[in-house]
């Protein structure tokens, strides 16, 4: 029964591989066509194409270096126990950082979020972290090539802030539903 299991993810692995090769197929394909009927647009747009790789490449490999740091350094059980630190002015700011810091698809954060409000921790710290999840450091760097460190500075901000004031009203309104 496990050689058929282990059949099976070779094979699904294989085919999301196929999948993963379809879209840079049909760019090609695509500028192929265009220089075939507009070879000089068709230039025009993949010389842009190569600015726009460029212009991220340094930013992305910053991305891979932080991301590969944070998956070295930071383990889930820590930020497990940032969260449960309670909704104090430190439990909130940890939790801030929880969330920024978090890596992963965000579902594998719902049964650790769980087992957290289960040995008590409160709905605020669980509603900060998660809206937090929306400022990544990694991302940053690239946020600033295209749109400046003022705009990024000035959303990573508000965006902190209102993940606070979300937290506190997610708080009260679940404690109100509680008492009913």
């Amino acid at each position: 029964m496990n050689m058929g299991k282990s059949h099976e993810s070779k094979r699904g692995v294989s085919q999301s591989s196929k999948y993963m090769l379809i879209f840079p197929l049909i760019v090609l394909v695509t500028y192929g066509v265009l220089f075939l009927i507009m070879p000089e647009q068709a230039l025009v747009a993949l010389k842009n194409s190569g600015k726009v790789c460029l212009n991220i490449l340094l930013p992305l490999a910053l991305v891979f270096v932080v991301m590969l740091a944070l998956n070295l350094f930071v383990k889930p059980v820590q930020i497990v126990h940032l969260l449960s630190s309670g909704a104090n002015i430190k439990g909130i700011l940890l939790s801030v950082a929880a969330g920024i810091i978090s890596v992963g698809p965000i579902y594998v954060w719902y049964p650790l979020l769980k087992e957290l409000r289960e040995k008590g921790a409160g709905n605020m710290p669980i509603a900060v972290f998660l809206y937090n999840r929306a400022v990544k450091p990694f991302l940053l760097p690239v946020m600033v090539a295209y749109f400046g460190w003022v705009y990024v500075a000035i959303l990573t901000v508000l965006t902190v802030l209102a993940s606070i004031v979300n937290g506190y009203l997610v708080a009260m309104f679940a404690k109100r539903k509680t008492a009913e």
